[in-house]
């Protein structure tokens, strides 16, 4: 198992460095000088040379490549003596302690890594990224959270009623969650529940009454089927006790009225469209057309961070303006936990041992919940591991919109400004976290499978 772990762990560091390389490479070859960028256009040339000399941007393109290294690595050569040499340990930008002297001017020292400053607010990227990263943390684990208590319960219901109306609707759901890129779906969340149902909704009477009727309606023909295809299936010479008994089973409220009142409700919401659409642009009568339910509102904002300030200055936390991000960066991932859940326990439920539970005469619950379930969410937890990775490093458009203080707003405003530590710093700390995971779950899936261990 050690030999195991220590080779994920050189795979990460492998990969660490390849993801170092092309961000290191990627943004030193973006046009624009820095310190141009810094001084104005009407700065002189001393100044200029003077701001790349001391970002070290006046040597050869290598030797700025193996000083990134050298900042980022934990164990680096620095120079203790002469303070113009550009590995000089200079104490306000590394944080460390010296190990051993390897010549005299030379030491190793042990340090933090070092992500350089910014070039506007001259702070460390380092306290940058310490200050937004817990914010996009909380956004991060409460939208994988929402997503997989709610994936997981919809996709056993889907399951254990295949075929049925709320089955198709959990798919077309699926689809239209995975298709939905996060900065659209984002803005209708934001617009319909952060303003225009921010205090009051009215709900149509009519609506609410054509619904009710249709509910019962589709209630009783799917009774009326259900009991026909009763009769078919049910020995008529069992007595009227037994067959009683397995008749009352059957009936499920999951079964009969859910699907019903979900059905109702998409042919109810036409039937209104289409007699409000009449009523008013041809201004024929209808009962109750003008009647409305003032539903109370969400309270909920569109805009706001975990923190804000109120009237004296005061830090306080607002809990209520994660729903609406949550919401938003929650909805692929819960579409795909979804449909992993559905289809894998699909899959464990056509197997021989469920199928001998059942002879057992175990309840359909305890099946699917004790022996089922289990068996079907290793590929569930799977997808949970890398879709939270990439929710704590692909939050940029989510926080934007909802003017959420974290580490993918810092990247939007780093990157009108051109601020390239700021954005490498963030772009490394990203694949870092991806890192980090993988090889967690690699860990855990070594000590629940010994094959893993072996491949």
């Amino acid at each position: 198992m050690i030999k195991f772990i220590l080779k994920r762990l050189f795979y990460g560091i492998l990969v660490m460095f390849g993801v170092t390389t092309v961000v290191f490479f990627l943004f030193n070859v973006l046009p624009g000088d820095p310190a141009r960028i810094l001084l104005g256009n009407h700065a002189e040339q001393s100044q200029i040379d003077e701001i790349n000399r001391d970002l070290g941007r006046d040597k050869p393109i290598a030797t700025q490549y193996m000083m990134y290294l050298n900042d980022l690595s934990p164990v680096s050569v620095h120079d203790v003596v002469d303070p113009d040499h550009y590995l000089f340990l200079n104490k306000k930008k590394y944080t460390g302690v010296v190990l051993f002297n390897i010549s005299s001017t030379k030491a190793i020292v042990l340090k933090y890594p070092y992500l350089r400053r910014s070039w506007f607010t001259k702070r460390k990227v380092s306290e940058i990224i310490m200050d937004k990263l817990p914010k996009t943390a909380i956004l991060a684990v409460a939208s994988i959270v929402l997503a997989s208590i709610l994936g997981i319960i919809f996709g056993i219901f889907a399951a254990v009623y295949k075929n049925s109306v709320f089955d198709r609707s959990s798919l077309v759901f699926a689809v239209l969650g995975m298709a939905g890129p996060s900065f659209f779906v984002g803005i209708i969340i934001a617009m319909m529940l952060g303003y225009f149902w921010s205090k009051e909704f009215p709900f149509p009477v009519l609506l609410l009454a054509i619904w009710g009727v249709l509910t019962l309606v589709f209630a009783m023909r799917e009774s009326l089927k259900r009991r026909r295809d009763y009769d078919e299936a049910v020995p008529k010479t069992m007595g009227g006790l037994e067959r009683s008994k397995i008749r009352y089973s059957q009936k499920y409220f999951f079964g009969v009225i859910l699907p019903s009142a979900w059905k109702a409700l998409t042919w109810a919401s036409l039937v209104w469209f289409i007699i409000y659409a009449l009523h008013r642009f041809f201004g024929l009568p209808f009962p109750l057309i003008d009647s409305y339910l003032s539903l109370p509102g969400t309270g909920l904002n569109n805009q706001g961070s975990i923190f804000e300030y109120d009237d004296f200055g005061n830090e306080k936390l607002v809990l209520k303006n994660l729903v609406l991000p949550s919401l938003t960066l929650g909805i692929r991932p819960l579409a795909i936990v979804l449909q992993l859940t559905r289809s894998s326990l699909l899959e464990v439920l056509s197997h021989d041992y469920i199928r001998t539970a059942r002879a057992k005469g175990l309840s359909f619950i305890v099946i699917v919940l004790k022996h089922a379930l289990k068996n079907a969410l290793n590929p569930v937890i799977t997808a949970i591991s890398g879709w939270f990775a990439g929710l704590m490093a692909g939050a940029v458009f989510v926080e934007e919109i909802f003017n959420w203080k974290g580490l993918g707003s810092e990247v939007v405003a780093a990157l009108f400004k051109m601020d390239l530590p700021v954005l490498m710093g963030c772009v490394l700390v990203s694949g870092l976290i991806f890192v980090v995971i993988n090889i967690f779950v690699d860990i855990v899936y070594g000590f629940l499978d010994p094959r893993v261990r072996l491949q």
